[in-house]
């Protein structure tokens, strides 16, 4: 089969696309063939050594699968060949065929889109549990989101509308500020003026979550912004900064940082992330949720898709797609 193929930390256009043995079938395991697949910023980090796990290379990258199953292990009870499925795995998603574990598999209705099935493991599951584990984000609170018109933020404001909050949705430019009202944003604004934009919009209260995913100036900013007994999530660090937190802003403002690392959260609370994703297929299906898919790539063009993401001209969600798939 055809595979993207990691030989070595490094570039993305180092990157190979070529033939690689098909994956094993083991008792536990559900064969996938994908008719989209997901792409993510901490794809790109994965690839270039610098995210929170380094896997021995040669591997192939990826997590999210959604397509049709082609096999299944010995003792797999739950799905048989030509259903349909998505799947969140480790890695192995970049390619023709993908080996998920049983647990990992989700049966996807039809009225699902393949393209929208991979948005709602990782994006929409990444903003679902910030949201709702970890922030309690009540009916009537106040949500600010960075990096609106990616694919996490436009899941944010989606997530947080079907919750009942406000959404201040803050992005770099009119054309990404237009696409973030369009999914669902009560209010838009840019970074130049961040603190005092986040302090008018929320009436002067400050707001009571923070969505960020971006870290840098904005987190600087941000955070100055925050209303008493708020919190603030730190999702990633897409400026390319890690930021560093006054600590005595928590405590004058009375505001908690909180930390989400989603994949840890679908290892240690796997009940719980499954319950998460009947709720999000159920919004969808609701038309609650929706995800916007700017587009859909040939495999082949990973190294230059994943060049987008992590260059922060993407909106929305990209997915790839195998030949003839």
């Amino acid at each position: 089969m055809k595979a993207i193929v990691c030989e070595e930390f490094g570039a993305l256009d180092k990157l190979a696309y070529r033939d690689i043995d098909d994956p094993r079938v083991k008792d536990h395991t559900v064969l996938i063939r994908p008719q989209a697949i997901g792409v993510n910023y901490p794809d790109g980090l994965l690839v270039q050594g610098l995210y929170q796990v380094k896997p021995p290379t040669p591997f192939v990258p990826g997590m999210e699968v959604a397509g049709t199953v082609e096999a299944v292990g010995s003792a797999v009870e739950n799905f048989k060949p030509g259903d349909r499925v998505a799947a969140l795995g480790q890695l192995g998603g970049y390619a023709e065929l993908a080996a998920v574990p049983q647990a990992a598999v989700f049966p996807l209705p039809e009225a699902i889109d393949t393209a929208d099935a991979c948005a709602l493991l990782c994006a929409y599951g990444t903003a679902h549990h910030a949201l709702k584990q970890r922030a309690n984000l009540q009916p009537g609170e106040t949500v600010a989101v960075l990096g609106a018109a990616g694919s996490t933020g436009i899941a944010a404001i989606q997530i947080a509308k079907a919750m009942g909050a406000k959404v201040i949705a803050v992005a770099s430019s009119p054309e990404k500020q237009a696409i973030a009202r369009e999914n669902g944003a009560d209010d838009v604004t840019g970074y130049d003026n961040l603190k005092d934009d986040l302090k008018k919009l929320s009436g002067g209260k400050g707001v009571d979550v923070l969505f960020d995913p971006v870290g840098g100036d904005a987190f600087d900013a941000a955070c100055r912004a925050m209303a008493r007994k708020g919190r603030l999530l730190v999702i990633g660090f897409a400026s390319g900064r890690i930021p560093e937190l006054p600590a005595n802003l928590t405590l004058v403002k009375e505001f908690s940082l909180v930390g989400v690392f989603w994949g840890s959260f679908t290892q240690h609370e796997p009940a719980v992330y499954a319950d998460n994703m009947k709720e999000l297929i159920g919004w969808y299906l609701e038309g609650k949720v929706k995800p916007f898919i700017e587009g859909r790539y040939p495999l082949a063009d990973a190294p230059s898709v994943l060049e987008r993401v992590l260059g922060r001209g993407a909106t929305g969600k990209l997915v790839l797609v195998p030949e003839g798939a």
